[in-house]
């Protein structure tokens, strides 16, 4: 199996234990984290990206200490399949995995905030009519928590890019097959998260004109590629992306992510760097992406995101949200807000008066550092 080559040529990633922390920026900030990932036995492209053979709730709560964290948003990590049993519903194995941590991290022992409030499910739209029943599994396995689910499409003809981390066939979302499946998930009251490339946007853009009743999550803002035949080319293709967000932005249904640049897909000097670089660093080369993003769909449909632990890669998880509050500390307080629990709380279905980090009045005023 061929990994990028920034994943397996590149030196380990940001060491957990806090060799690189830095004081917290704006820890009065309320957080919804609108997308990490948690597994009990990572595939061997997520450790190598992450570092993390294991990474479970506690892991996360651990690591966002000194961060308003008060719920977070689980994204599918394909990992606890069930072992036997029909195949089409192996997949739901991974929502009743995400279920536990979400109730053990519901029990109040672990501290306020509520880790998988909401779950996003793995599924392969390809079945077709097949999809409903699993849906409908991984609603029951989800006891009350599951609000959406995802399907991976990245490609490019170069597959250095992806490599064996994610097989995806070309142009998976306008192809019939998917669509055939793909049709089963808004009448159920669920929304569709998608992870592509940049290159592939206009893909998701018709997807969302054919399917405008269901909600779509953009990943990662589109996943600017820096990579492989993109290597270099981020400035000049940085236009490109753009226009294509503004088109996907004429779909009052579409929200954004507003991360996942901390991984091996854009070519941006924090990755990967000795010693790991400062969140103003981080924040500095994010934030004509970010800014440009929430300019086209507005506060109101953005999200901050961690990406934790796939972004060990540029940081800790202290510094990662550090980068991103620096990012969001010219926006007003009520700007701040939405970015940071308000759309992600409205697009996941999150009941804000049920979540008991919430329960405190600390205001929401950046500190200087």
């Amino acid at each position: 199996m061929a990994w990028p080559t920034a994943v397996s040529a590149a030196g380990p990633a940001v060491s957990p234990n806090g060799a690189d922390l830095e004081p917290i920026f704006d820890p009065d900030q309320a957080f919804i984290d609108a997308h990490h990932h948690l597994w009990a036995k990572g595939r061997e492209g997520l450790v190598a990206l992450s570092g993390r053979p294991r990474f479970l709730f506690d892991d996360l709560l651990r690591e966002a200490a000194g961060h308003r964290l008060i719920a977070s948003v689980y994204i599918n990590s394909t990992t606890s399949y069930r072992a036997d049993g029909p195949v089409d519903f192996r997949g739901v194995g991974e929502t009743e995995f995400a279920n536990g941590q979400a109730a053990a991290s519901a029990s109040g022992l672990f501290g306020p905030a509520r880790v998988g409030a909401a779950l996003v499910a793995g599924v392969t739209c390809q079945i077709g009519d097949r999809l409903k029943p699993v849906l409908e599994a991984h609603l029951a396995a989800g006891n009350g928590r599951l609000r959406g689910v995802r399907q991976n499409a990245a490609w490019d003809a170069d597959a250095s890019i992806i490599g064996g981390v994610i097989n995806s066939p070309p142009g998976l979302y306008r192809s019939d097959a998917f669509r055939a499946g793909f049709r089963h998930i808004g009448p159920l009251g669920l929304s569709f998260d998608a992870f592509l490339l940049s290159p592939q946007l206009s893909d998701v853009i018709d997807l969302a004109r054919a399917f405008p009743d269901t909600t779509i999550v953009l990943n990662h803002m589109g996943n600017p590629v820096g990579t492989g035949r993109y290597a270099g080319k981020m400035k000049e293709r940085f236009p490109i992306w753009k226009r294509d967000l503004q088109a996907l932005a004429k779909m009052p249904r579409v929200y954004v992510k507003i991360g996942g640049l901390g991984a091996h897909l854009a070519e941006f000097k924090s990755y990967r760097s000795d010693p790991p670089a400062h969140s103003k660093q981080i924040a500095a080369e994010w934030r004509p992406y970010m800014e440009t993003a929430i300019e086209i769909f507005g506060v109101h449909r953005c999200m901050f995101e961690s990406n934790y632990p796939v972004e060990s890669g540029t940081g800790s998880y202290r510094t990662i949200v550090n980068a991103l509050k620096r990012v969001a500390a010219p926006f007003s307080a009520e700007e701040r807000q939405a970015l940071f629990v308000g759309a992600a709380a409205d697009c996941y279905r999150l009941d804000l008066a049920a979540l008991p980090a919430l329960s405190s009045d600390r205001g929401t005023t950046p500190r200087a550092s």
